[in-house]
């Protein structure tokens, strides 16, 4: 079983390096996990998110984008911003693919609990990450509110 390194931190240097396929992790991610997780899998996958990014190095919101675009997770935008809110936009062609494909429900917990905690991590105040899905113009919209 690999294992990250204890002084590994991920960033985007290191992940460019990764090859996957979006496909492959689409399948473990909406059949195997929810499968294995059961009813619980949406509550986990945000854990699983805000986990991970405990592990990486991101210390702007600039590295945030950056990250994003490596995962695989789309193009992430902020486009608004008020004093106990920020709303992302997360958009692309793999958002697009990932909203119009039939086989499965989709849902972002894992990039909103990543979110939560490297937003968290960037501002030290706490943050909970919603998503609303606009499947008629392709993006999901992220609402980062201030805890």
């Amino acid at each position: 079983m690999s294992v990250l390194k204890e002084s590994t931190k991920l960033t985007t240097g290191n992940i460019s390096s990764l090859v996957g396929t979006g496909a492959g992790f689409d399948l473990m991610r909406y059949y195997t996990l929810p499968d294995f997780l059961g009813k619980d899998a949406p509550y986990l996958l945000y854990y699983m998110g805000k986990n991970m990014a405990r592990q990486t190095e991101i210390s702007t919101l600039d590295e945030l984008y950056e990250f994003f675009q490596y995962m695989g997770w789309g193009e992430l935008v902020l486009v608004k911003e008020k004093r106990k809110e920020m709303i992302f936009k997360l958009s692309g062609h793999m958002i697009e693919k990932r909203l119009n494909q039939k086989m499965f429900e989709v849902e972002f917990r894992m990039e909103c609990g990543f979110m939560a905690e490297i937003i968290c991590q960037i501002s030290d105040y706490t943050y909970e990450c919603f998503e609303e899905k606009n499947h008629k113009e392709n993006y999901v919209e992220i609402k980062a509110l201030k805890g």
